[in-house]
């Protein structure tokens, strides 16, 4: 959660976030390019670890009855903040004119929807199912959208990233929900090892996560299946090995899930091992996800804001709000120089983690205090 908000504050910030993409070889830098890989694993570890909440919260005393039916409920209530309150944090606008981003909440939403439905399958053949869609996905990376005809917009929600009409609203579907939803479910299949005894689960996370972390690398250096977007020999060496880490998150293909699992896993099996007190950064805001996700991008937004109140005066009052053109905004609307250097990210994400610390205490005490069943929402 920490890391993935260097991502999300450099979207608002950086200058060149602002005109092209860091995974661009052709201009981006290093640091740049390693700025935005090194937040590639975030998604994959909060759709995993969702997936292995769901069974931990499953198997305290619950029905899989009551599982389904939070299930159902908390993702639709996670699409409807998609659409409502994060929209508002992407554009400072509610207005039709701006695209509607589904991005990562709609993703956990749509994912925990469908889970409502794939938790009654054994565990044993809903982790078989998860691998093999893991796997295979990327078999229908040549399925366009336009061969569905006008069920287009369905095929852009199942697989394929996409833009298409909806009402006077331009829907943009960054997150389709094939392969996330077998992430979660693969997350939720690891269940079962968190109820065995610590060091055997460790081995396992260790063994699991360096055979995934080795998968990668063979299926990445044959070239051949796993990502729709192949390496190249650059002209350095430095930018060789970045096109051999440019693997796609959109959706995320095998070598992605590959590259970011595995590495996950053998992490998670060391802190596995670890306590924290209950004043740790991570415990806190790991206790209050999602107010942490809502509340970082207001944070992010707002300091773009203000910072261009900074730069230009009075006249930033003419587009501060309206989304920044990283987010869809109007390009011709904002300064040609819009934004600021990758430091002055990394300052502005270190002013919004640390800032954001107490206030994530606090509600975390909350929760901790009440115990409406509204509460577990939030």
């Amino acid at each position: 959660m920490i890391i993935m908000a260097l991502d999300h504050v450099r979207d608002f910030i950086h200058r060149a976030a602002m005109s092209s993409s860091p995974t661009d070889l052709a201009t981006t830098t290093p640091i740049l390019f390693l700025t935005r890989w090194i937040t590639h694993f975030c998604a994959p570890v909060f759709v995993f670890t969702a997936g292995l909440g769901v069974y931990l919260w499953w198997q305290r005393g619950r029905s899989k009855g009551q599982l389904s039916k939070y299930l159902a409920t908390r993702g639709l209530w996670l699409v409807f903040l998609e659409v409502t309150v994060m929209r508002l944090a992407y554009n400072f606008d509610l207005a039709q004119s701006y695209p509607l981003l589904l991005l990562v909440l709609w993703a956990l939403g749509g994912c925990m929807i469908l889970m409502a439905a794939l938790v009654w399958l054994p565990v044993r053949a809903l982790a078989v199912l998860s691998v093999a869609t893991i796997a295979l996905h990327n078999l229908l990376d040549g399925i366009q959208p336009a061969r569905f005809g006008s069920a287009a917009p369905l095929w852009n929600v199942i697989h394929q990233p996409g833009a298409f009409p909806m009402g006077k609203a331009l829907v943009i579907v960054g997150y389709p929900l094939v392969p996330w939803v077998a992430v979660m479910a693969l997350g939720f299949s690891f269940g079962p090892m968190f109820q065995m005894e610590a060091g055997t689960r460790r081995r396992h996370l260790l063994n699991i996560g360096v055979a995934m972390t080795v998968a990668f690398l063979v299926i990445r250096g044959l070239n051949s299946y796993g990502d729709p977007a192949p390496w190249s020999t650059q002209l350095s060496t430095t930018y060789t090995w970045l096109s051999f880490l440019n693997t796609t998150k959109y959706p995320p293909s095998l070598a992605f899930l590959l590259m970011t699992l595995g590495p996950a896993l053998i992490v998670l099996s060391r802190l596995d091992a670890l306590s924290f007190k209950a004043s740790n950064p991570v415990i806190v805001f790991g206790r209050v996800p999602l107010f942490y996700f809502v509340t970082h991008f207001y944070l992010a937004h707002i300091a773009a804001a203000v910072l261009a109140l900074v730069r230009y005066g009075s006249a930033a009052w003419a587009f501060i709000f309206h989304p920044v053109p990283s987010m869809g905004g109007p390009v011709k609307l904002y300064p040609p120089d819009f934004g600021y250097n990758l430091w002055m990210a990394y300052a502005v994400w270190a002013v919004i983690v640390i800032g954001l610390y107490p206030a994530c205490r606090w509600f975390a005490g909350v929760k901790a205090r009440r115990k409406e069943w509204w509460i577990s929402y939030l």
